[in-house]
């Protein structure tokens, strides 16, 4: 089993799927040479399994990043070249989001550009800055076609952001994530027509309803076995599936 890919970085890696994915990438039997987990504060308390993570794994460099401040993702983008040189980042996972319960009732201003701040405009400033490592891969591989072990952007969405479903949510409409994660996986379409011809794969992962700080108790899949799809998922993409969107057992889900 060859490695997924040689380097690859996680935003919003401190809990959740994040946490998960670092994980999972360095426990398997072909771990990437590199795994930039990037957090906003990695060294404070927040930060602490993925310290402990990274005491057993020599892989795993702890890298700080806040994906809606563009002096971090740029200082970011420093400390990840240093670490790889002359190669470049083979896989971007854009994990990092927030949700929200508003209803149209509850709504405010605030909460919805916040939102959108974090889970449509961070996603693509990050890929933005990462861009010239990105294509540094593409080209230094070797590899035709495209592949996580070339160079790819995964954006981890929603079904809740499928207008084509537009899913019935008994709790609160949601009107911030929802309407930003429709908006992220526009932003994902958009890269994947763009980047296509730079040998740079896009795609969009729904990881299902996880039990996480985010998806609560209440979610009937555990992140264990989430990651473990998306992992798999991740392997076997290609150009085919560059501008799709997936779920974490590789099924197509309507925009």
């Amino acid at each position: 089993m060859t490695a997924l890919a040689r380097s690859v970085l996680v935003t919003g890696s401190n809990r959740g799927i994040g946490l998960e994915l670092v994980k999972q990438l360095a426990a398997s039997p072909r771990p990437p040479q590199h795994i930039f987990a990037t957090c906003h504060d990695p060294k404070g308390p927040r930060g602490k399994a993925l310290q402990e993570l990274a005491a057993q794994h020599p892989s795993i460099k702890l890298v700080q990043l806040d994906t809606v401040n563009l002096p971090s993702i740029r200082g970011a983008v420093q400390a990840v070249g240093s670490h790889l040189k002359d190669q470049g980042l083979n896989l971007l996972i854009n994990n990092a989001g927030v949700s929200s319960h508003a209803t149209l009732r509850s709504l405010d201003v605030q909460e919805m550009l916040s939102a959108f701040a974090t889970n449509v405009v961070g996603p693509l400033q990050v890929a933005k800055e990462f861009l010239p490592l990105l294509e540094k891969a593409a080209k230094g591989t070797g590899k035709e076609g495209l592949s996580c072990s070339r160079a790819a952007v995964i954006n981890v969405s929603t079904k809740l952001g499928s207008i084509g479903l537009c899913l019935g949510v008994p709790e609160a409409p949601m009107y911030p994530y929802r309407a930003s994660k429709a908006a992220q996986n526009m932003v994902t379409r958009c890269m994947a027509a763009e980047l296509q011809d730079k040998g740079i794969l896009c795609t969009a992962i729904h990881p299902g309803w996880v039990k996480t700080d985010m998806g609560t108790e209440k979610a009937p899949l555990t992140v264990e076995h989430s990651v473990r799809g998306i992992l798999t998922v991740l392997a076997s993409l290609s150009q085919d599936t560059s501008g799709a969107f997936l779920d974490w057992e590789g099924n197509s889900l309507p925009w």
